[in-house]
């Protein structure tokens, strides 16, 4: 297959990188709008919550599985009709007027975005010559920090100034333009489509998968609110969670072509990969989840201020990564930048944990700063040590494991904090309010306080004191959930810290140029 040149170049550059960004944005976009959606779909943030972890399970399902079906069905047409579903899913979940609804559609439309990621990188790095791959990697690196950075500002701008539908609407021009410049400007891959008789489908590590994943998840979203094992639906999913994944991964192991093969995780580099990648999803998808309800539900921040905090440190990354990538390819240990990037990761952590309630939007710059320097030091270098000890043929099948992982690490995260912050809020509340009683001279005096004020403002003097004991609950309420959020960033600082020692298990091993060359080029494929 010729490379294509000038304008076709150019147009394949802007489509993929496009794509690709929109996905990314989708993945953040909403985590702005949800104390909106919540309100719009007559649902508690607990639950709305799902929209966030229905997409991160679509593309922890589907990303180890991209390799297999751009071969079976061609990476063009494959390419091309995940394009399709993700922007005919965006205008159905636009449309939504249910909880079940919008969690259905953003399911499919996370089956779509998974695949327009990794696919869109292969499809990048096959229209530059090898000597110009580190441009097209550049590129691609550059829309990979940019895209989650700026789905909370875009998302914070759209809730300010319309309703949350357009976050989902915006996606349709784009996804019908590249549509047709995908079809009329990329080519078909060399022996694209021929082998779709030979390919047998493992039908059954996929089911596997998916019931596993699936059902796993819902045990960790919706355990805390049904009561755990007391439920016979959690006592069930919890079961099927169990055989599904067992079942997969015995399964997995025991047949010849496999959808994702799992023996490369007998190297131990890539095994104790995993462990960190896993973390890493923990900490990144929490933190953009925690954060914008944070500063939106207790702070009093917008949706645009909330998305404008988080935008600025996190331009950081655009400088670090390439400087980080130039380090690495002279050679230097990649374990140094993963150690470093944890410990600022949980700097990160503790320093949002001691914010006070009065905190201006500035004061999150530094804590954001490391959490941006943290991630740029963690992402590419997590990237050579899952291939590091591998044959060259293995490439492609240890870093779509390693992606997969980093996707389940994201969702686990996402329910563990839902979880934790139910059951810290409700500890906390029982705790300010056992220190709120009737004999309380500082609760007689703020709520007669508070009850002058009301008959002042209103004159209301018979409805003053049941108002003003109104005020005072929300006041609880809102400290509560204030506590609940920092604790949650407390046992993120946990989760980076007790991992760290285990760089001990993790081998160092130089790579060639070639070498690297080759795990670039597997990295865009599996991604």
């Amino acid at each position: 297959m010729a490379t294509p040149k000038g304008f076709a170049r150019a147009i394949i550059v802007i489509t993929t990188v496009t794509a690709a960004v929109m996905e990314l944005i989708d993945t953040s976009i909403v985590n702005v709008a949800l104390s909106d959606m919540s309100g719009s779909l007559g649902v508690n943030i607990e639950d709305i919550s799902w929209v966030i972890t229905s997409y991160a399970i679509a593309n922890v399902i589907i990303i180890p599985l991209t390799g297999f079906l751009a071969e079976y069905f061609g990476r063009k047409n494959y390419y091309i009709v995940s394009m399709i579903i993700f922007t005919i899913a965006s205008y159905m979940c636009g449309q939504s007027g249910s909880l079940v609804e919008i969690i259905i559609w953003r399911f499919i439309q996370g089956v779509g975005g998974g695949a327009l990621l990794s696919t869109s990188q292969a499809i990048l790095f096959d229209a530059f010559e090898p000597k110009d791959r580190p441009i097209a990697s550049g590129l691609f690196g550059m829309g990979i920090v940019l895209g989650p950075t700026l789905g909370p500002t875009l998302g914070g701008y759209i809730i300010d100034h319309a309703s949350w539908p357009l976050i989902f609407m915006i996606n349709i021009p784009i996804g019908i333009i590249a549509t047709f410049l995908s079809f009329s400007f990329i080519d078909k891959k060399e022996g694209e489509g021929k082998k779709k008789k030979q390919i047998k489908i493992d039908y059954t590590g996929i089911l596997l998968l998916m019931v596993g994943i699936g059902c796993l998840q819902y045990v960790l979203e919706r355990g805390e609110s049904e009561d755990w094992f007391a439920s016979n639906v959690i006592r069930i999913t919890a079961a099927l969670a169990f055989i599904g994944m067992v079942g997969f991964v015995w399964y997995e192991l025991s047949i010849k072509n496999p959808a994702v093969n799992l023996k490369v995780l007998g190297n131990r580099n890539l095994a104790f990969t995993t462990i960190f990648t896993f973390v890493v999803g923990v900490g990144l998808f929490t933190s953009v989840f925690v954060f914008p309800v944070l500063a939106q539900r207790t702070l009093g921040f917008t949706a645009y201020e909330t998305g404008l905090t988080l935008l600025a440190p996190t331009l950081i990354t655009v400088v670090m990564m390439p400087i980080i990538g130039k380090t690495m390819s002279k050679g230097v240990s990649p374990i140094p930048f993963v150690v470093i990037g944890f410990l600022l990761f949980a700097a990160y952590s503790w320093m949002s944990a001691g914010v006070s309630p009065d905190v201006g939007k500035g004061d999150f710059f530094l804590p954001l700063a490391l959490r941006a320097v943290g991630i740029s030091m963690v992402q590419l270098p997590l990237i050579n040590q899952a291939v590091a000890g591998l044959m060259p043929k293995d490439y492609p099948s240890g870093i779509a494991l390693n992606n997969m992982i980093r996707q389940l690490g994201g969702a686990f995260g996402i329910a563990l904090a839902n979880n934790y912050i139910s059951h810290q809020f409700a500890q906390h509340r029982y705790d300010l309010v056992s220190k709120v009683t009737g004999e309380s001279q500082m609760f007689i005096e703020r709520s007669n306080t508070i009850a002058a004020g009301i008959v002042a403002r209103t004159g209301d003097v018979a409805g003053a004191g049941t108002k003003a004991l109104a005020t005072i609950n929300n006041i609880v309420d809102r400290q509560a959930s204030y506590l609940s959020y920092l604790d949650t960033f407390r046992l993120i600082t946990i989760f980076f810290i007790l991992v760290i020692p285990l760089v001990g298990f993790l081998r160092v091993k130089k790579k060639s140029a070639q070498e690297m060359a080759a795990t670039m080029k597997a990295a865009s494929e599996a991604h």
